[in-house]
């Protein structure tokens, strides 16, 4: 199980990549709000990889103990909304992803993009 919460959104980040999810990065919002310490955002081309995203990370944070406790959008697949308290997953078809372009809005937050999924031991691939 995950404790750290920076370790909780890489490990969404790499999940959500295993299901090719596309500009994958995580926003620390730790000194910008009070709401949770992070957003993960990752966009997909079409709506069913959206589902497939989405449903990967739930599956295998619930295998690890870890449930959402709050979800939004699964029905329209065009924004889903992941809530796991200190980590909201924000999963968007593309299109969807610049109409609301959450970057621009939390824009002083440090950006990190990640394009590998790390190893068991830490090192990417």
């Amino acid at each position: 199980m995950v404790e750290d919460s920076h370790a909780l959104a890489r490990r969404i980040a790499e999940l959500a990549l295993e299901k090719k999810a596309e500009d994958t990065v995580i926003l620390d919002l730790r000194e910008l709000s009070s709401a949770c310490d992070y957003f993960v955002v990752a966009s997909a081309d079409n709506e069913q990889k959206v589902r497939a995203i989405t449903e990967h990370i739930e599956d295998e944070l619930e295998n690890e103990g870890l449930r959402p406790w709050h979800v939004e959008g699964r029905s329209h697949r065009r924004w889903v909304l992941l809530d796991y308290v200190h980590v909201v997953v924000h999963v968007f078809h593309e299109d969807a992803r610049g109409f609301y372009s959450l970057e621009r809005l939390w824009a002083g937050a440090p950006r990190e993009e990640v394009s590998e999924v790390a190893s068991p031991g830490g090192e990417s691939r």
